[in-house]
């Protein structure tokens, strides 16, 4: 992430910068002298965009394909579509709800940590802030729909954004779930950042678009970019519609990496950052990165996308179903009757196909051979037993056991010995759930940088206080932002992320826990120096809490103990020379007593 020092905007410039408006009138845009984007620049940046999308056909048809499977449509994918029977098991769906839930249950929250002593208030600040920015953007919600086309399509993108129309024209960050179809990127590249250009396409209604833009009328037609669309139930009219283009593209100034950004729609430019008087220089955003964030499943070389469990089990699926029909077909021929007719059996087949005809009309002798029934052949077991087999694959390969869902097997009913199970088996959603929280420590770290950037006026902000009592707070970036005193510091900031949403097991073995631990005695404050060298050699979660509390129960204890001990003495005092010894010596020795008592 670049440190530089950042500029000081002028009183005419406007620092809000929103993603899918634009920042200044575009009229004015157009009056700039001297403009570095124009024609030649959008006729050039088309032609890339159509080479990148040519390197993503296959993973557009991917994505397309596997959301018909995630729809249960995949016999519309399959090669059958002879079959007359089509049965569709939801062995795959079943996975991915699983791998979801299990995603929620881990919902990350944010912890902020400084790397100096000096920024330590800043960071406890911006720890209490970012869950309300996320939670105001709704981001729970964003979280489930992005690991959601995460499990079917392999890579969910999380888009951060400056907002100005935010809070009244105040402005703020915006966080968005990004589709892959609308995204374009360089071929070849593993890292979103090190694409040479970034483009993003939305189609929006021309209507919206005139209104917004007065000089765009009569100059849109339809849909000049050819985007992948998904199959839908419904159908989706795009005929007034025009796709507007966000183009991102880095360039370089005096060694500092600068993101720059030009928006258009068909040949018509609305907005570039370097057409600007105050940004040409600084670019859109002052960390110089794209504004998206990729997080795949698993990854892939030689892209930034990965691959999901659709692409793991969809064979095995496809089996399934087919062997299910099969078995279907040859359950429907047996168990309904058939029967051959002779030609000159003289039978009427109407009459004897019809169940509700007590009597059946034939013309002459009635032949043992003139209906004979049809002999259905009985599948094998051992067809059946192939596609279970088919079905324990699916779950094998996509780490989808039973133990893991709930279930039991091979006689296990302890519920210790379940959750231990369901513990070992769940090491594939922990990996995954890891692989999603480095996605959400960039998204946060994104947020803190636009907030250095954009937050110029203070937002106020209803946190959380210590003692679980809300308080109202307002913050600024005046303490994040580089001084001009010290030009060259720019307080940096780390992300620690953790499971703010425990599942029900671990909350379940943290309480196992302690009701173990109380039980070993290890809470006794007299084995206090025996307790704390155990819970030493141990390794769980709040270990440093836990032996702090035995640490502090031994002061308290031998506190007491002392307190007991002068209490005794006193007493002793007072009994044996109360007769016999004055006052003040009394008083003496009861002040000797009180001073070895500590606070």
């Amino acid at each position: 992430m670049p440190l530089f020092e950042r500029r000081k905007p002028e009183k005419e410039e406007t620092i809000s910068l929103p993603y899918e408006d634009v920042i200044t009138d575009a009229v004015s845009a157009f009056s700039i002298p001297n403009e570095k984007i124009g024609q030649e620049q959008i006729t050039m940046a088309n032609s890339i965009l159509r080479k990148y999308k040519e390197g993503k056909a296959n993973l557009e048809r991917k994505i397309i394909d596997n959301e018909q499977w995630f729809k249960l449509r995949h016999w519309e994918c399959m090669r059958s579509e002879n079959e007359s029977i089509k049965p569709v098991s939801a062995w795959l769906l079943n996975c991915i709800l699983n791998k979801h839930a299990e995603a929620m249950d881990s919902y990350p929250s944010p912890n902020i940590l400084p790397r100096e002593e000096s920024d330590r208030g800043e960071a406890e600040m911006l720890s209490s802030i970012i869950p309300v920015i996320l939670d105001q953007n709704d981001f729970e919600q964003i979280y489930s729909d992005v690991w959601f086309y995460k499990l079917k399509s392999g890579t969910g993108v999380y888009g951060v954004f400056w907002d100005k129309d935010k809070l009244s024209g105040l402005g703020d960050v915006t966080v968005r779930k990004i589709d892959l179809i609308n995204l374009f990127w360089e071929s070849g590249i593993t890292d979103i950042q090190k694409s040479r250009n970034l483009f993003h396409i939305e189609l929006q209604d021309n209507d919206i678009l005139e209104v917004s833009y007065p000089f765009l009328e009569g100059k849109l037609g339809g849909v000049t970019q050819d985007l992948a669309r998904y199959i839908y139930d419904d159908s989706v009219d795009t005929s007034g519609k025009s796709a507007v283009v966000d183009w991102y593209y880095k360039k370089k100034y005096n060694g500092k990496t600068v993101l720059h950004y030009c928006k258009y729609v068909n040949d018509q430019l609305l907005y570039a950052t370097e057409n600007g008087h105050f940004l040409c220089y600084s670019g859109l955003y002052d960390h110089g990165m794209y504004p998206f964030v990729f997080d795949p499943l698993y990854s892939v070389e030689g892209t930034p996308a990965g691959f999901g469990y659709i692409d793991i089990g969809k064979d095995a699926q496809s089996y399934i179903d087919r062997g299910n029909s099969a078995i279907m077909q040859n359950m429907l021929a047996n168990c309904r009757p058939r029967h051959f007719i002779r030609t000159d059996g003289s039978v009427n087949e109407e009459e004897y196909a019809d169940m509700t005809k007590d009597f059946v009309h034939v013309d002459g002798n009635l032949g043992q051979d003139s209906i004979l029934p049809i002999q259905g052949k009985p599948l094998s077991e051992i067809y059946v037993q192939v596609v279970n087999n088919k079905i324990d694959e699916l779950k094998e390969t996509t780490g989808n056991r039973d133990i893991s869902t709930g279930g039991s097997s091979h006689g296990v009913t302890a519920a210790s010995a379940i959750a231990a199970m369901q513990e070992a088996g769940s090491k594939l959603s922990r990996d995954s759930s890891k692989s999603a929280y480095r996605a959400y420590r960039k998204v946060c770290l994104m947020i803190i940088e636009l907030i250095r950037q954009f937050y110029d006026l203070p937002r106020c902000f209803r946190i959380l206080g210590e003692k679980g009592a809300y308080r109202f707070v307002k913050y600024g970036n005046k303490g994040i932002r580089a001084s001009n005193a010290d030009s060259f510091r720019l307080p940096i900031f780390d992300v620690e992320v953790t499971a703010g949403k425990a599942s029900p097991y671990s909350k379940m073995s943290q309480n196992e826990l302690a009701l173990q631990l109380f039980s070993a005695g290890l809470f006794d404050p007299r084995i206090a120096d025996q307790a704390l060298a155990c819970i030493d050699m141990m390794d769980f979660d709040r270990k440093q809490f836990v032996r702090d509390k035995i640490a502090s129960n031994s002061e308290s204890y031998k506190k007491q103990q002392i307190l007991s001990e002068m209490a005794v003495i006193k007493s002793n005092i007072n009994t044996k020379k109360n007769l016999t010894e004055p006052q003040t010596t009394k008083n003496a020795r009861i002040r000797a007593a009180e001073s070895h008592i500590p606070s």
